[in-house]
């Protein structure tokens, strides 16, 4: 509620990954579906395809001071680090994994260009979404990026070295405008709230065009591995299955909530399967993503509700009321670039 109000702040649980050389620009642009940026100071959001175009991990790239800074998921940036050392061959490129440089605070609400503005030192917050500016926070040198809108607010993320983490966070929370501190069980409900895919829960293994997150592709850029597979389904202009919200009004408060893979049934019959649910304060009622069918029309449907150690297994009788809604189920003070998007 803080963040939906005023502002809150959190640890975001990246990886880095930074390319170097002369050649970086070409070796990852040939790689990921975006078109790299060419200009200090200017991000994009990139997925990396396998051949069969789904998606192996979805990632920031900024390009800063001479070097690529690539921001993953939790858990990608060891082997995308390893995978992309091993091709380079005869390129000027440097690949390595850079975690454990940096730490990365994201900051977040309606507030949140104000709180920023408050503690940044040398610089003015920047004004469009993936671009950056260099200043300090304190005694500590950060640089702070407009986000594109996650949690459905006003965002930046906040980065420093990782030495100095302790004294931004501090900055971040006490001094200048407050921030209400938050964890990642909270960011995800923010996310799902906004409309927002995340990669641990809608993205890992579907083909793009499936998650609805458009704006991770440049449909006219040259070659990417797996791009054969995702022009072919965006020319035929139906993916097979679709990202949809799902409102459960009879939810409350501490009430069980279906498991990633429980059933979507409509009429008695399986139809999809839950991805992420949440209770939704705002809402005051449960909400879900889950993949239907493409060209489901339906408004009404069921939702399992099962414990995810069962293998996904519900009693007759253990079902959720629940109808198909318009995303994002919250409208905050920004809208989220990943709210799936089709045809």
């Amino acid at each position: 509620m803080a963040v939906r109000h005023v502002v809150g702040a959190f640890e975001a649980a990246y990886g880095v990954v930074t390319v170097a050389g002369s050649d970086r620009r070409e070796f990852v642009n040939d790689a990921v579906t975006n078109v790299v940026p060419s200009e200090d100071g200017e991000g994009t959001y990139a997925l990396l395809l396998s051949p069969e175009g789904r998606v192996r991990t979805d990632m920031y790239v900024y390009e800063a001071d001479g070097r690529l800074l690539c921001f993953t998921p939790p858990g990608q940036a060891g082997w995308l680090a390893d995978e992309w050392d091993s091709r380079t061959f005869v390129q000027d490129v440097d690949v390595a994994r850079a975690s454990d440089e940096f730490a990365v605070f994201g900051v977040h609400g309606p507030k949140a260009t104000e709180k920023v503005a408050s503690v940044l030192n040398g610089a003015g917050t920047p004004a469009h979404p993936l671009t950056f500016v260099r200043g300090t926070m304190g005694d500590a040198g950060v640089t702070v990026i407009r986000n594109d809108g996650l949690a459905g607010e006003e965002g930046f993320e906040v980065v420093c070295a990782a030495g100095e983490a302790a004294d931004v966070w501090e900055t971040l929370l006490h001094h200048g405008n407050n921030a209400t501190p938050f964890g990642y069980g909270t960011w995800e409900t923010l996310t799902l709230e906004a409309g927002t895919p995340l990669f641990q829960t809608e993205l890992d293994g579907q083909v793009p065009n499936v998650s609805g997150v458009r704006n991770g592709v440049d449909y006219e850029k040259g070659c990417f591995v797996g791009q054969e597979t995702v022009a072919r389904v965006e020319n035929v202009g139906r993916p097979s299955r679709r990202l949809v919200g799902v409102a459960l009004p009879g939810v409350a408060d501490g009430d069980a909530l279906p498991a990633s893979g429980a059933s979507v049934r409509v009429d008695g019959e399986d139809v999809g399967e839950v991805t992420r649910a949440a209770w939704s304060p705002h809402r005051e009622a449960g909400i879900a993503f889950a993949l239907v069918p493409y060209d489901a029309t339906v408004d009404a449907v069921t939702v399992a509700v099962c414990d995810a150690a069962s293998g996904g297994e519900a009693t007759d009788g253990d079902v959720l009321d629940g109808g198909i809604v318009s995303l994002p189920f919250v409208e905050g003070s920004d809208r989220s670039a990943r709210v799936p998007t089709y045809g």
